[in-house]
């Protein structure tokens, strides 16, 4: 089936559509539903009347969004009507849901007038917290805007016309810079001029463009005073009318720095393009084909040409996903009363900010591999970045306290806090752990400097102020590997070959020679990576390792269990995952070192385990399990996580609560404790879940990272003397530095 076909079966599916209504609070009791409804709903609804701004607290309207249209201006289908344009709509709620976890009913109104459209919108103001206008026909939509907003407490946003302003000027600032060249003497010309092509003129300006500077034609040609003043142009466009012979785009285009296509496909040639001034910035955003197609613009001159389009197919796409989720959470976080100028600069220069960090592996994935770092080719970041969330939805947030039109403020850090909770609870835990870190922040000590992916991790690492890394390897290709990459904050670099290893050969013969190694054997075992960092860690020259990313686990586990060894009080290490579900962590032990182990290794790693859950301020509430409960089965297999339960339960150290064997359903299913366990220690569900075997614990953790949609932290190293994680191989960098975040915890607990 081609797309047409399978895009219709797509929304007939049932149920039909491609949103619903779900509950956020609990409906399984009838105490639930007496205070979900009647009688316990009266409660909020006198508050609310007794003070209507009430209804951000007790109701959903602080995280709901109207997104409403007459359908009279569809992109590519053009006045469809109400009904037809409720499929966009519905996907317009989709990316609201998907990018910044907002609520949206989609509003379609057949309304003859735009007095009408603002007068049913405006009736509706008490059910939303903002409305987004979607898809309504120039130049109508400009009054819409201008009357809602007028009319209405809450934010209101075009996206047809702010959207592409904002990204677009976020490219423009980014375009500007590579180029060379400063917004207030660019030249600027636009193709098209109705409601996106207007507003993207006037933001432009906003961003400091001379308004003096921009050309603008419609079909007719360059819009002129002549024909402001003989009544050819409408009221919104008749702002950038110039005092100029009258021309067409070619003549427009000739010596611009700047060509903005917001118009019909194929306008544009390569003569054009040539005529521009050099280095010249092509934005040609008509969609589904551009005013002249990229391959085109890019081999119509021999100088830098700076191409955008609205394609997701080509580099620099202006996509504007990447404005309205996260500038109306913002927006909405703060109770403001307006989205305005100063909110939306702000969302388009932390998207141009954005764009010069380094791209995280995943994003990386998501596009193909496709090399993507600041330069011409990109300019802007990609929608599916998750990062677009905590830098422009505070930005925006910050600017409309900073404007007056907030009514409640928010606090920078904890805000990312609560943006990053909202993308899932790995973020929420791991912000704690990495905040702890920032606070007294350890050397760290990196065997695999040589990797461009532990590379870059040093560089977050470091900018972040999470931990002063080294990296071990050849200084030549490391600053080769950093220069390319751009960097400014270059990480501390060892190499080997031009260090006096001596010391730690020294060393190492004195911790191993009674286990068969010679002196040249440890001189030549410290020119690997592992063994010197393992010594270097050993010897307090750095206070934490991290290794594995290029080697087996085994292999990269073996050097520093030789030098460094586990704690005094510890006979063995054990792996950890912590996985977060969306509203639950456990940690899970052992899944990587333990194969068969004891009752006296399950009940030191369960230890060990609870320790590190109360890095993460997660109380633990450990589980042994087994397929038994409590007995029901007898044999050797079901007898060790019994007698480390006992061994845990007698001991007067122990401060946490521990039960086991048992099964994992009962573990961590609140009801079966409560009522066929109620003897049980354990008076919630288990936190930290200790597996008989590590096939059975790699196998559970993986399955409910794959199936059970868990997102998996680690693993993470306990029992070490010294902090030491083995991380992956593979592990994108956004594990290293968590795990980095995780070894430098546990560094200043020593």
């Amino acid at each position: 089936m081609g797309l047409e076909d399978d895009s219709l079966q797509y929304h007939a599916a049932g149920p039909p559509g491609k949103i619903e209504i779900s509950t956020t609070k609990p409906t399984s009791t009838q105490r639930d539903l007496s205070l979900a409804y009647s009688p316990g709903v009266a409660a909020p609804c006198r508050a609310i009347d007794g003070d209507p701004v009430e209804s951000f607290t007790y109701t959903s309207r602080g995280n709901l969004v109207a997104v409403v249209s007459d359908g009279s201006a569809v992109l590519g289908l053009g006045d469809i009507g109400p009904e037809a344009s409720k499929p966009v709509m519905e996907g317009k709620g989709v990316l609201f849901k998907r990018f910044a976890d907002i609520d949206v009913f989609d509003v379609e109104l057949d309304a003859e007038t735009p007095e009408e459209f603002v007068d049913h919108v405006a009736a509706m103001e008490p059910t939303f917290g903002g409305v987004n206008l979607e898809d309504i026909t120039a130049p109508e939509c400009f009054e819409i805007e201008r009357r809602l907003r007028e009319a209405v407490d809450v934010p209101v946003f075009h996206d047809d016309q702010h959207g592409t302003a904002i990204i677009s000027g976020a490219g423009l600032i980014n375009a500007a810079e590579i180029a060379g060249k400063d917004l207030g003497e660019l030249d600027v010309t636009f193709a098209g001029a109705g409601a996106a092509a207007t507003a993207t003129a006037q933001f432009y300006v906003s961003l400091g463009v001379p308004k003096e500077n921009i050309t603008m034609c419609d079909i007719d040609g360059i819009l002129t005073t002549e024909r402001a003043e003989a009544g050819d142009l409408n009221p919104y466009n008749r702002e950038f009318a110039r005092d100029v012979p009258g021309g067409d785009l070619a003549d427009a285009m000739d010596g611009a720095d700047v060509f903005v296509g917001l118009s019909v496909g194929g306008v544009v040639d390569q003569t054009m393009v040539r005529s521009m001034a050099d280095d010249p910035i092509i934005f040609a955003m008509a969609n589904p084909d551009p005013e002249i197609g990229y391959e085109e613009a890019k081999s119509a001159r021999d100088d830098t040409v700076i191409m955008a389009t609205g394609r997701s197919d080509y580099p620099n796409q202006v996509n504007n996903v990447l404005g309205f989720p996260f500038i109306f959470r913002g927006a909405l976080d703060v109770r403001a009363t307006e989205i305005n100028e100063e909110m939306k600069r702000a969302a388009a220069r932390a998207l141009a900010d954005l764009a010069h960090q380094d791209v995280p592996d995943a994003v990386v994935k998501d596009y193909g591999d496709q090399p993507l770092q600041f330069g011409p080719e990109y300019i802007l970041p990609k929608p599916l970045d998750p990062r677009v969330l905590f830098e422009v939805a505070p930005a925006v947030a910050e600017a409309a306290v900073e404007s007056g039109v907030a009514r409640e403020d928010v606090e920078a850090e904890t805000y990312v806090e609560a943006l990053e909770a909202r993308l899932g609870k790995s973020r929420e835990m791991m912000r704690i752990v990495l905040n702890k870190a920032r606070s007294d922040p350890k050397r760290l000590v990196l065997p695999e400097g040589g990797s461009e992916k532990m590379i870059r991790a040093a560089h977050q690492i470091a900018d972040q102020g999470i931990a002063e890394p080294v990296l071990l390897g050849d200084r030549d290709r490391i600053m080769e590997t950093v220069d390319g990459l751009g960097f400014d904050v270059v990480p501390e670099v060892m190499d080997p070959e031009e260090m006096d290893l001596t010391p730690y050969a020294d060393r190492l013969h004195d911790l191993r020679r009674r286990k068969g190694i010679t002196r040249q054997e440890a001189a030549d075992l410290v020119r690997s990576g592992d063994y010197l960092a393992s010594v270097m860690v050993e010897i307090d020259e750095a206070d934490a390792m991290l290794t594995g990313l290029t080697h087996h686990y085994p292999e990269a586990l073996r050097p520093p269990l030789q030098v460094i060894g586990t704690a005094a009080d510890t006979d063995y290490a054990a792996g950890v995952y912590m996985l977060t579900f969306r509203n639950r962590v456990v940690f899970c032990a052992d899944t990587t070192v333990n194969q068969n182990p004891d009752a006296d290794v399950l009940s030191e790693v369960t230890r060990l385990t609870a320790d590190l859950a109360r890095r993460f301020n997660v109380e633990p509430r450990a589980a042994l399990l087994s397929y038994s409960d409590f007995g029901s089965v007898q044999n050797a297999g079901t007898s060790k996580p019994r007698a480390a339960a006992d061994q845990l339960r007698a001991d007067p150290d122990v401060d946490f609560p521990v039960d086991g064997e048992m099964q994992a359903d009962t573990a961590v299913v609140e009801e079966m404790l409560d009522g066929s366990y109620e003897f049980s220690d354990l008076e919630d569900p288990a936190n930290v879940l200790v597996f008989p075997s590590l096939e059975a614990g790699n196998i559970a953790y993986k399955l409910l990272q794959r199936l059970g949609g868990a997102e998996a932290i680690g693993p993470m190293l306990v029992g070490m003397d010294k902090p030491v994680h083995v991380i992956q191989r593979g592990d994108e960098v956004k594990d290293i530095v968590n795990l980095a975040g995780v070894a430098v915890v546990d560094a200043q607990q020593q």
